[in-house]
């Protein structure tokens, strides 16, 4: 079939013939765009935002170009990824909260990002740019972040021409779950031999940066850069960490009111803000015993190191462009996703997952609508002596809340909320060609969706209505450019609501109603604040009580918002799945060679009692192993060694090993794992040969087995559990079959 817009003549030859030649898109000698979006970094985390913290590359982009002290996004990660890059509200694309729990059934809760709503690199590759997308993605169903897919949402089929990093919400920094475009791939170095996450994103911005320039050097280039930082695990090099030590030990009380002063004599706050109380369920400093303050102190020196070396790394990006003579040809965007995260519980975490240092969901003490329970001594007497292990690859970190209200300071409430500790965020502009008033401050109130229409509007391009054969829905956003050059002028931001698992928002002129919803409750009794925010800066004066009226009116505008961009139905838990016989069984058939199996495609062990069953064929001399999951923090790994079948088992540092009794017989073979949990906590692996029992490991406990996530058949080179790397199968691997009984 001849090309529909071929304006040519065909004839017999090419002498009787005219050529029409293609015209490929071009934006030869445009700007290019860099986004740096940083996680889980809340309003005062950055040195030009008030914090003590040394961010000296961001501090330098803010003194060359603009902070704004009126920047807000969502409360969660996948919601404001999906708005920045479309540059319309988030539930009308389909992404109301993470993408973790799955399509809710609703247009509002797909876990993907609509067709109808092109992002920013569908909207550039067609018009000439090169696309890069670095780090987090979480933009895709959880369930397909297998090599086996659907890749239908990575990043290579919405837009982007190459990808490196992490399709989940959040990963290892020493042993990251990688994906390199559509392939999984394992990091080129070990943390021994000095890898590091963030380092080895900048590596490959880097590479991506001079592999376009080298054959295309006018091509302008789109470049989405988001790191896993500052997203728990907080883990960084030793020495990153070790520089902080001892900064924090006067509290977070004292740390919070340095931040405040320094904010007010930066100029980032507005003089007379007030510094509200600690959130509730943040303890006063001084209530705290030794050996709490130097567990609490240890996670925020590691907080604070991660950022640094963060910090440092982006400076890595941004010198190599200086240096190719790019930096000042670049539209550079820095902010965050969401406020510091209140995931760390009241006491901070030492691993993530259901442990003694684990903010707790039962038998503990609500605290606006949280749950945690307060911890024995001598759970702080026993971390003592792993103090040092925090932030390194044998740890899995969080802060607690009074750290993380000090790096929202001075704003209310966290991560997940819709008051401003949740959503106001920091937001940093570099662009020497449009902005001359450099190391300015703009207060004009704006939202994440805003920066999709100004990178548009700088790059003097205007959005079609169709990208890829989809209609598109009207872009919503309001550029920013106008902030450029007047400090002073009105936002032209007409209403902006907030929805996050029931909590509610909603600003209009100067105007903030906002709720924070119980999920026990109806909605209709929630209970809504009112702040006059172009007097109150930091949401601490309350006036539901003195301005009824105003408050009446700004609910019931959130509810004609919510009618207009697809909020409804609200809904504050897990979305709800698809009716289906329940199974009484989960089963899994492996076959190698294949590639790791993402944390979430995992066998669910957790779920109830579990088998293994492999078929080999070894000879005297194999060894290596048959099937490991998890890491070597939480996992565990079914091997060979010396003849014999073996097995370790290690939860949260804790080593159990053992082996078959007997030598195992040459040639094919059926060899097994069996797991039992018993009443009282801890439980028994059974080990197998053709259905005999040949050995039993005791564990002590077993209840903490919900992170033993990732699965590698044949080796195990990903954060090796046996502590031998890879130990690769040296026999023959037919299937690795595993049953887990559902409880």
């Amino acid at each position: 079939m001849m090309e529909s817009n071929f304006r040519g003549k065909i004839g017999i030859s090419y002498k009787d013939s005219e050529p029409d030649w293609l015209s490929p898109p071009s934006s030869d000698g445009a700007s290019n765009v860099l986004v740096v979006l940083l996680d889980d970094t809340g309003f005062g985390n950055l040195g030009c935002y008030g914090s003590t913290i040394e961010t000296p590359n961001m501090d330098a982009l803010a003194a060359n170009g603009l902070r704004y002290n009126n920047f807000h996004v969502t409360p969660l990660c996948s919601p404001t990824r999906a708005s920045l890059l479309t540059g319309h509200n988030h539930h009308a694309v389909g992404m109301s909260t993470i993408v973790d729990g799955g399509d809710a059934g609703f247009p509002n809760r797909r876990s993907r990002v609509s067709r109808h709503a092109a992002i920013l690199s569908e909207m550039l590759s067609e018009e000439g740019f090169a696309t890069f997308a670095l780090g987090k993605w979480h933009l895709n169903p959880s369930t397909q972040n297998s090599a086996g897919g659907s890749h239908e949402e990575w990043p290579l089929q919405r837009g982007f021409d190459r990808f490196y990093g992490f399709l989940p919400g959040a990963t290892d920094q020493f042993y990251p779950e990688l994906t390199y475009d559509n392939h999984p791939v394992s990091p080129p170095k070990t943390p021994e031999e000095g890898y590091h996450l963030t380092e080895d994103l900048v590596d490959h911005a880097i590479e991506f940066v001079n592999d376009l320039k080298a054959m295309r050097p006018e091509t302008p280039f789109f470049m989405y850069f988001a790191p896993g930082a500052m997203h728990n695990p907080h883990q960084a090099p030793k020495e990153y960490i070790d520089k902080y030590k001892g900064r924090f030990d006067e509290g977070w009380d004292v740390i919070r009111e340095r931040y405040f002063q320094k904010q007010t004599e930066l100029g980032i706050i507005p003089n007379g803000t007030r510094l509200p109380p600690r959130n509730p369920g943040v303890q006063s400093w001084e209530t705290l015993s030794q050996n709490e303050k130097n567990f609490v102190c240890r996670l925020q020196e590691t907080w604070a190191g991660f950022l640094e070396h963060t910090d440092a790394q982006i400076g890595r990006l941004i010198e190599h462009l200086r240096a190719i003579d790019q930096l000042d040809n670049t539209l550079l965007i820095l902010t965050a996703d969401n406020g510091t995260s209140q995931n760390g519980g009241p006491y901070g975490v030492m691993n993530i997952g259901p442990s003694p240092l684990r903010n707790a969901a039962n038998n503990g003490q609500t605290v606006g609508g949280k749950t945690g329970r307060a911890l024995p001594e001598e759970d702080f007497d026993a971390i003592q002596e792993k103090l040092d292990d925090i932030g390194s690859p044998h740890s899995y970190t969080d802060i607690p809340w009074g750290w993380a209200q000090v790096g929202n300071t001075p704003l209310p409430w966290y991560k997940q909320d819709t008051h401003a500790g949740g959503v106001r965020v920091p937001m940093i502009i570099h662009y020497p060609p449009a902005i001359k008033d450099a190391g300015g401050v703009r207060g004009q109130f704006h939202f994440v969706s805003d920066l999709a229409p100004t990178i548009l509007e700088v790059l003097n391009l205007q959005p079609r209505s169709c990208y890829r054969g989809y209609d598109q829905m009207p872009i919503t956003g309001t550029s920013m450019a106008y902030t450029f050059d007047d400090r002073d002028c009105p936002t032209q931001k007409p209403v902006q609501y907030f929805e996050m698992m029931g909590n509610r928002a909603l600003w209009l002129d100067g105007w903030m109603a906002v709720t924070r919803h119980d999920p026990d409750d109806d909605y209709n009794d929630d209970e809504w604040e009112l702040y006059y925010l172009d007097e109150d800066f930091s949401q601490s004066n309350n006036l539901a009580k003195t301005e009824p009226d105003q408050l009446k009116k700004l609910i019931e505008r959130w509810w004609v918002e919510a009618g207009r961009y697809g909020v409804l139905p609200l809904r504050s838990g897990l979305p709800p799945r698809p009716t289906t016989a329940e199974p009484d069984s989960l089963t899994y058939h492996f076959v190698p060679p294949m590639a790791r199996i993402a944390s979430k495609q995992s066998p669910a062990l957790e779920q109830g009692n579990w088998s293994l069953t492999a078929e080999v064929e070894i000879l005297p001399e194999t060894e290596g192993v048959i099937y490991a999951q998890g890491k070597s923090l939480d996992g565990f790994s079914l091997f060979i060694q010396n003849g014999t079948l073996c097995f370790v088992y290690n939860a949260l540092g804790q080593t159990i090993s053992g082996r078959s009794t007997t030598t195992l017989p040459n040639g094919r073979i059926t060899v097994g794992a069996a797991f039992k949990p018993a009443d009282d906590g801890t439980g028994t692996i059974t080990l197998t040969e053709d259905g005999e029992t040949i050995g039993s490991i005791q564990i002590p406990d077993a209840t903490r087995r919900s992170k033993m996530r990732g699965v590698e058949v044949g080796r195990n080179r990903h954060s090796p559990i046996a502590g031998v790397s890879p130990f690769a199968f040296t026999g023959v691997i037919h299937f690795v079959d595993i049953c887990v009984e559902l409880r």
